[in-house]
């Protein structure tokens, strides 16, 4: 397999070394690799696979003459708003955690069991969906393509982690009985119903990334969405809620050996025995977890399903990965 030049957009950064982790475990065939951040973390030392790499700070020359093929950023909206339209006419296949692009026209939105044939339609960008909205996906696509989805609500449980290093720190310093202010309130022992500013709707900015996320991803705009979304005190691991009302009819059984054929899916549904996916088991792994998988009897053709993923992996750097992998799989280098 031809080895490609990679750069690391935020590679100090939690996802960015999460990339890296990702990179290394699944043997990704890299020949040169550049790591960028901050002028405040250049010069910080990294390791990957057994060699040391000096970061760099990330400015307009930063891939100039490099022959770089992959960008994986993660580095906030306006830093891939200002450097991945530079990375892309430098003939580099950018793909961008951020929100920045994700519901550009333009610029395909990807989870690889999902949607990778959008891959193909690639302008030089390709967006990481919103963490939430990608461990949906998985489990609601061949759900949808085998039912028709009539209506989702989401109901998410998200981990300080989707914060960043600051919501770490500030669930660890509320444990602790330390001041904290980088939440609205105090997220030890609470649970906050507000991830992201609120919009003159009444919902967040975090709800409704999930509601048009999607709608682009399933590529239905009159689906019917609606979502709640909760900052809980987990440091690792979104955990959500979703109801799902069908066009057609379903038999549960058919249902939940659906979603056992699905790439990516790991179904953990005995509550007779108290087997059903959390947070902390599915900490460092790649797979969605489906569990609780029961109608919905208020309605004709409803299910609940409760889907927990690794927000920062398959929700971030795996999604991120996988996605470099496609590209590399139908011959784009």
């Amino acid at each position: 397999m031809r080895k490609l030049n990679v750069a690391i957009v935020g590679a100090t950064g939690m996802v960015g070394r999460t990339f890296l982790k990702v990179l290394a475990e699944r043997n990704f065939p890299i020949e040169e690799l550049y790591l960028l951040s901050s002028s405040k973390s250049a010069g910080t030392k990294i390791n990957y696979c057994g060699k040391e790499y000096t970061v760099e700070e990330l400015t307009e020359d930063s891939f100039t003459g490099r022959d770089i093929h992959i960008a994986l950023f993660s580095a906030g909206g306006s830093i891939s708003a200002k450097f991945a339209p530079i990375a892309r006419d430098n003939g580099i296949l950018v793909i961008d955690n951020s929100s920045q692009w994700r519901m550009d026209p333009d610029v395909p939105l990807v989870v690889p069991e999902v949607n990778p044939e959008d891959i193909k339609k690639h302008k030089g960008i390709i967006a990481n969906p919103n963490c939430s909205t990608i461990q949906a996906m998985v489990p609601l696509k061949s759900l949808d393509k085998k039912y028709g989805i009539k209506r989702i609500v989401y109901s998410t449980y998200q981990a300080v982690s989707g914060s960043g290093v600051k919501g770490v720190e500030d669930l660890e310093k509320g444990m602790e009985g330390n001041p904290t202010g980088f939440y609205p309130h105090q997220i030890s022992y609470n649970c906050l119903p507000h991830i992201d500013v609120f919009l003159e709707n009444g919902y967040t900015k975090e709800e409704m990334k999930m509601v048009n996320e999607t709608m682009k991803i399933l590529n239905n705009y009159d689906l019917k969405i609606t979502a709640t979304t909760v900052r809980v005190p987990v440091k690792n691991g979104h955990s959500e809620c979703i109801n799902v009302e069908f066009k057609n009819e379903f038999e549960l059984s058919d249902l939940v050996q659906t979603l056992k054929d699905t790439e990516g899916i790991i179904v953990q549904d005995e509550p007779e025995k108290n087997i059903y996916p959390t947070a902390v088991e599915t900490a460092g792994t790649d797979e969605v977890y489906v569990g609780r998988i029961r109608r919905d009897f208020s309605v004709d053709n409803g299910v609940n399903l409760w889907v927990v993923a690794d927000n920062i992996r398959k929700g971030a750097a795996t999604n991120a990965v996988q996605i470099a992998e496609k590209a590399i799989e139908i011959g784009l280098f």
